[in-house]
């Protein structure tokens, strides 16, 4: 049981409580920064949870990007990638669709590729979200390459 940040020894509790609050083993200090980043960003738990899931699988990530025109869930700038979790997916409303297609275009207009992310993917299938964005970024990679 260590941070995954900065790889510090977990005692039981701290654990714990970390597991509880954000479903990733973090120490104080780094669970309280991500707590912050919850207040002030609004991030979801599982853009927590997926930005370590793909750090664990040697994924150079950027969580709360701003891309100048909004912040992104989750970046990853080396194959141009946005990744945003929809947390209220089932209550999407026309007008949060068009304005996500809007987002998605600007994205698109600045060369990066946004995918979105249902949250209960990432809360029951999280080791196969990750396996599957790792596969996202080859073929980004492979396009990148051929431009």
């Amino acid at each position: 049981m260590t941070c995954l940040e900065c790889s510090k020894k977990l005692d039981y509790l701290e654990h714990r409580e970390s597991m509880d609050l954000l479903g990733v083993e973090l120490c104080e200090n780094h669970q309280t920064r991500m707590v912050k980043l919850i207040e002030m960003k609004n991030t979801p738990t599982e853009a927590i949870q997926l930005y370590y899931g793909l750090k664990e699988a040697g994924v150079s990530a950027m969580l709360e990007w701003w891309d100048g025109n909004k912040s992104v869930d989750i970046a990853i700038s080396r194959v141009k990638l946005n990744i945003e979790i929809d947390a209220e997916y089932s209550m999407l409303t026309h007008e949060q669709a068009i304005n996500d297609l809007e987002r998605t275009m600007h994205s698109f207009k600045n060369g990066f590729t946004t995918i979105r992310i249902p949250h209960v993917l990432i809360k029951h299938y999280l080791k196969e979200t990750v396996q599957n964005i790792l596969g996202i970024m080859e073929g980004l990679r492979a396009n990148i390459k051929v431009i």
